[in-house]
């Protein structure tokens, strides 16, 4: 927020100090003479931190607005108390979710172990984190047992014979024969990443 304007707003609408045709000098923010006329609006408002640097002298504008703006309206803001605050939070009806997986408990051992009872259904390799299964599950339910899917299997069933990437050379070596595997399936992900990029812009 542009500082000038703030203080020209806190003054047309909040603390009114000066008459409307008094304010010209400081709604002119990109006057020479601003800085000038800021100091005199500062010592006619009876700021006490005229030397104070512009934070503070903007944050004591700030809280002279909001006592003002207190002092207008107090009788309206006096039934804002602590016990009335926490009255209204209580009394705020509570929403019912006719959603059933709203109320599911997915750290539960019930959940977790229908997690890997539907990854043994689908064939989905299990994962140490119940939840990761759990979105390998969904992709595959999205990407495969779509309606669409469901009518042409084809269309996401991959051509080709199944390969052993174990036996494919990826042309680096990590020094570690765990660390080689993953490498070898991050790359073949990757590809059939670009391959799919393709065929769609194909």
């Amino acid at each position: 927020v542009d500082y000038r304007g703030l203080v020209i707003w806190l003054e047309d609408q909040k603390i009114r100090h000066y008459k409307i045709e008094e304010r010209g000098g400081l709604r002119d923010g990109e006057g020479q003479t601003w800085p000038k006329e800021f100091h005199q609006y500062l010592s006619d408002v009876g700021c006490p931190v005229l030397s104070g640097s512009p934070e503070e002298i903007l944050d004591w504008l700030i809280g002279f607005a909001v006592r003002l703006e207190f002092g207008d309206g107090a009788e309206n803001y006096r039934k804002y108390t602590a016990a009335f605050i926490k009255d209204c939070r209580t009394e705020q009806p509570k929403l019912v979710s006719s959603n059933p997986l709203d109320n599911l408990d997915f750290t539960s051992p019930q959940f977790k172990a229908g997690v890997e009872q539907l990854a043994d259904f689908l064939k989905i390799a299990k994962h140490t984190d119940h939840l990761v299964t759990l979105q390998a599950i969904c992709k595959l339910v999205y990407t495969r047992l779509n309606p669409k899917a469901i009518q042409n299997p084809k269309s996401v069933i991959p051509e080709g014979s199944p390969c052993d990437f174990r036996q494919h050379d990826p042309g680096f070596d990590l020094g570690d024969k765990q660390l080689n595997e993953a490498g070898k399936i991050l790359r073949l992900l990757y590809i059939n990443d670009l391959r799919e990029l393709q065929t769609k812009i194909n």
